[in-house]
């Protein structure tokens, strides 16, 4: 769409220097508009006409001064400078605007009119190749994907010839074995990393309080080692006989109760 072309100077129509901020042409606007807007007319058809045309005159000058791109583009263009020579830096013509004769107010530019916009073409593709109908095959000219072969199963000779591995390396153990049972004395210098006995060895702990031991042994599993030697030292206790009261378990994350109180 093309840029509305304003005829005539707009500093002049809404009485403001050439150098006037952008809140100072705001504020004129407003005034100019309070004192001809329609409504004033008072019942007059003809007033309220032309105070129609003289605040459309208006509202064209300031959308155009408070735009900083157009109206540095109108300072610098040729008209721009032909007005700069009356008072405020405009013609007295071009002051006519608001209180002279508005006949050539929304005069259109001389010349031939410009072309109608069109829709730009940015790129364009013969996709007419492959073009099928629809539930057609695609016979024999279709390309053959030659891949790998199938791996025989149980074989690991030769490179990994899997493009990823999505859920991550697995790490197993090569040995048959089972792993070592810790003796005692290993079993209780074990420190604890986590909880409310963190820092103490799992001696300490049987010694303060062995229903912690069998929470251990009952309950963690992210670490094996730690339950093994969790379970080597409640068995001690149960040589020993140590008694221990066990822990009630309640309702709740994990745990499904009986359903009465």
């Amino acid at each position: 769409m093309p840029e509305p072309v304003f005829r005539g100077d707009p500093y002049a129509v809404l009485d403001v220097e050439r150098s006037a901020s952008t809140a100072q042409i705001k504020r004129r606007w407003r005034d100019l508009a309070r004192e001809h807007h329609p409504d004033r007319a008072a019942g007059d058809d003809a007033d309220a006409e032309n105070r129609t045309t003289r605040m459309a005159r208006i509202n064209a000058a300031y959308d155009l001064l408070r735009d900083p791109v157009r109206r540095a583009r109108y300072d610098a263009s040729p008209q721009g400078h032909r007005s700069g020579s009356g008072r405020h830096g405009t013609s007295a013509a071009g002051a006519t605007g608001v209180h002279g004769d508005e006949g050539d107010e929304f005069e259109q530019p001389s010349g031939p009119p410009p072309p109608p916009p069109t829709r730009p073409v940015t790129a364009r593709f013969d996709t007419t190749a492959g073009f099928r109908p629809r539930n057609t095959t695609l016979g024999r000219n279709r390309p053959e994907f030659r891949g790998h072969p199938p791996r025989e199963r149980g074989s690991s000779d030769g490179p990994d010839l899997r493009a990823s591995t999505p859920t991550g390396p697995v790490h197993r153990r090569t040995s048959s074995s089972r792993a070592r049972t810790p003796s005692l004395e290993e079993a209780r210098e074990t420190l604890l990393e986590f909880g409310r006995y963190h820092g103490w060895t799992l001696g300490d702990v049987a010694e303060r309080e062995p229903t912690y031991v069998d929470w251990i042994a009952r309950t963690i599993t992210r670490d094996r080692d730690l339950v093994m030697r969790a379970r080597v030292v409640q068995a001690d206790l149960d040589e020993r006989g140590v008694e221990r009261a066990v822990r009630p378990q309640h309702a709740g994350f994990g745990f499904a109760g009986s359903g009465t109180e």
